[in-house]
């Protein structure tokens, strides 16, 4: 099969942003290139009255994992259901068959279901990720696992809180690992007291100073060590890989900082506080150029950040900041100069566009619940929570809907993926295959 974007995309020091991965291929969370952009064609510009063609269908059980793909197997992550219908304390990493959707392998993690877990549903959250050979998975629990792709076996594990301290946020781990040459990159974080600090230290005379870890990296190989690095507290948003002034960065947004970092030690190279706080759950988006979209929910916005190439050093200052697109736990994609998104946490949602260089909003469009959204040749995939696919054009001129059809249960809260003109769905419920050519 074909290595991944992450892994081919090395040449000497630099980082090079192609689409590298095959057209068959669907790696990691965001897709090649992580920003639910891929280079599909062919897809059809209108679905018939019944909706696209639905290639099969399957129980699966609940979480949010999104799927991923290559070669003939897609892989997710799903939690059991006991005979009651509540929420079980395992979670699997499975791998199925992408013509059938039948079990190629699965493994069990236990992974206890939390009472905070019952507001929002019991994961798992993070999306799992293949280089190589190897498929890495992270549990509710943040239990990490390094599997054979092929067969499940699993080659090494880490039970980040056990051995590394790491605190569990009370809604289960969410953070999608990412791939940096010869190896796997997390976050993992320390035990904070609410404020955020250390805690007294006179009432832990014999505790050790805790270690900056806010990302770790671990070798693909055999799980070990290669670097630790920063002391902030991290939220539910993943990494990005960009590259700026001819070198690669580790982008990551926290709780309440966004950092650009070096992915082959973990040094700093920027920083910025994101204010005001709000929930810093979706991953940003960058241009490809200077310029880095940040959206959070609640009491928070949307901003740009722009870096800046001096004296050999990358500086950054916020561009714009404004409240009216705030994306919660979804995504956004961008086209030229827009990104487009879905704005929403507690109230009604909109599908929206706004101006990556002005904060400007283009517009705001009602008619989808919260929603996900994939782009593949000049056109939108837009899945909302309740189940809704569509096929739409967007431009800053306006959104047409070609195409809307219920495939799904709430919560669809995965976004969903794109091989070819393949597209994969779940909800709590299922997974679905469905041919938009």
């Amino acid at each position: 099969s074909m290595p991944t974007c992450t892994r081919a995309a090395i040449a000497g020091s630099v980082l090079l942003l192609a689409t590298c991965a095959s057209a068959a291929d669907w790696p990691q969370f965001g897709g090649p290139n992580r920003d639910f952009v891929v280079e599909s064609k062919g897809l059809a510009d209108k679905w018939p009255e019944a909706g696209p063609k639905q290639l099969w269908k399957r129980e699966l059980g609940d979480g949010y994992s999104t799927i991923i793909a290559e070669g003939d197997l897609l892989f997710t992550m799903y939690r059991s259901v006991k005979e009651d219908g509540e929420p079980g304390d395992s979670e699997f990493t499975v791998a199925l068959n992408r013509k059938t959707g039948e079990t190629v392998w699965e493994h069990e993690n236990h992974a206890p279901y939390t009472p905070l877990m019952k507001q929002f549903g019991p994961g798992p959250h993070t999306t799992p990720l293949i280089d190589g050979e190897y498929l890495f998975a992270i549990g509710t629990n943040a239990v990490m696992h390094c599997y054979d792709k092929k067969t499940g076996q699993v080659i090494w594990k880490h039970d980040l809180p056990k051995e590394f301290g790491a605190p569990i946020p009370g809604r289960g781990y969410g953070i999608s690992p990412i791939a940096y040459k010869n190896t796997v990159i997390v976050g993992v974080d320390r035990e904070r007291d609410e404020a955020g600090s250390d805690g007294d230290a006179d009432d832990k005379p014999e505790a050790k100073p805790a270690e900056a870890q806010s990302l770790v990296a671990f070798e693909q190989k055999t799980g070990k060590v290669v670097w630790k690095s920063q002391d902030y507290p991290i939220t539910y948003a993943s990494p990005i890989l960009i590259e700026f002034a001819g070198r690669p960065q580790l982008v990551l947004l926290l709780e309440r900082d966004i950092v650009g970092l070096n992915p082959d030690n973990g040094e700093r190279i920027w920083h910025s506080e994101v204010e005001p706080v709000g929930a810093n759950l979706s991953t940003p988006i960058w241009d490809g150029k200077e310029h880095l979209f940040c959206s959070s929910a609640y009491d928070s916005g949307s901003r740009v950040f722009r870096l800046v190439s001096k004296d050999g050093t990358t500086g950054v200052e916020q561009l714009w900041y404004g409240r009216k697109m705030r994306i919660q736990h979804g995504n956004a994609v961008r086209i030229g100069d827009y990104v487009y998104g879905s704005s929403g946490d507690f109230g009604p949602a909109f599908f929206s566009a706004v101006n990556l260089l002005t904060g400007n909003v283009a517009w705001r469009e009602r008619g989808f619940k919260k929603a996900t959204c994939v782009y593949a040749d000049k056109k939108l995939i837009l899945l909302d929570e309740e189940g809704e696919l569509a096929l739409v054009s967007v431009s800053p001129g306006g959104m047409t809907v070609h195409s809307r059809t219920k495939v799904a249960e709430p919560y669809a809260w995965a976004a969903p993926t794109l091989v070819g003109t393949h597209l994969f769905v779940r909800d709590r419920k299922h997974i679905m295959a469905f041919d938009l050519g």
